[in-house]
């Protein structure tokens, strides 16, 4: 791969071969990492399961567990780009599944992040905006908490279901049908996987989803404030994003989410192309960090 070419537009960093080469998807990568985050979320979940009187291998099997499932978000992330494989049908189908497990639906998330892109940290047009950073210690610890992001799923699945999207100019006219479909389904097996615990007298649904995926969000809260908390507010892929080195099995289950700032500037790129990607371009970017905790200090310290 050459070196990135000098260029007053950012997003012509890389050279054309080479970004094509870049983009090049894969059922089969996708596939093993797909198949390989389920594996995860299974012996994990079994562990949770079968060990509850050996706290020793429970507690650490449920965060696990809850990590893995709540990291199901980044499938879901991948697949509404069409990048985790190449076959658009298994990005939509899986991309579905994906969010049946983290509680997100694809169909709406592939709209809604398609704005997030393309108006990054630009107040009142990034959807991702209209949920507040926090500019407090309560206000961090609330959001960490992940309560207000049940809350707000809870209330955002609710509202499409019913075609109440008037004010979600990302959602197309013509795509009301789709997204209300996908998320009808979603609710559904919710409600199958409901009355299954309820007619069988077993707390299964708030033991093997709700509690796991519960104790997984504060992780991914912190992962997700690194992604653009304290960077630049405008429209500049160079300075409005970061990227954060972390762990082998964080970058794993987040599907390389972490190299962020490679992929807001070529979101083309899939997930297992992202780690060559930064090696040529991270020297151009502003925020790189040497890790999850670090960030999250750096967020705190601003509190003063």
């Amino acid at each position: 791969m050459t070196s990135p070419i000098k260029t007053t537009n950012p997003r012509q960093l890389l050279p054309t071969d080479d970004l094509k080469q870049l983009n090049s998807r894969s059922d089969l990568k996708g596939g093993v990492q797909f198949i390989g985050h389920l594996l995860i979320i299974g012996l994990s979940g079994y562990l949770w399961a079968t060990q509850r009187g050996h706290w020793a291998i429970a507690i650490p099997a449920l965060v696990i567990y809850g990590f893995s499932l709540a990291t199901m978000f980044a499938a879901v992330h991948e697949c509404a780009h069409r990048t985790a494989f190449a076959s658009n049908w298994l990005n939509d189908g899986l991309g579905w599944l994906a969010g049946v497990l983290s509680f997100y639906n694809c169909a709406f998330y592939r709209r809604y992040h398609k704005w997030h892109h393309r108006y990054t940290q630009i107040a009142g047009k990034d959807p991702e905006l209209e949920d507040p950073k926090p500019t407090t210690l309560r206000e961090y610890v609330w959001q960490v908490s992940g309560l207000p992001w049940w809350l707000g799923k809870i209330k955002n699945h609710w509202r499409v279901a019913t075609g109440d999207m008037a004010d979600m100019p990302y959602i197309a006219d013509d795509a009301y049908g789709i997204v209300m479909r996908a998320t009808w389904l979603q609710l559904g097996v919710y409600g199958g996987a409901i009355a299954a615990s309820v007619l069988a007298h077993q707390p299964w649904f708030l033991l093997y989803w709700v509690l796991p995926l519960a104790v997984g969000q504060p992780f991914l809260r912190m992962i997700l404030f690194a992604e653009h908390t304290n960077c630049s507010d405008d429209d500049n892929p160079l300075t409005n994003t970061r990227t954060t080195l972390t762990l082998w099995p964080i970058r794993f289950l987040m599907w390389n989410m972490p190299y962020h700032a490679e992929h807001h500037l070529y979101p083309s790129i899939p997930f297992h192309q992202l780690a060559a990607a930064h090696t040529h371009l991270a020297p151009h970017f502003t925020y790189v960090e040497p890790g999850y905790v670090q960030v999250n200090r750096e967020i705190l310290a601003k509190f003063g």
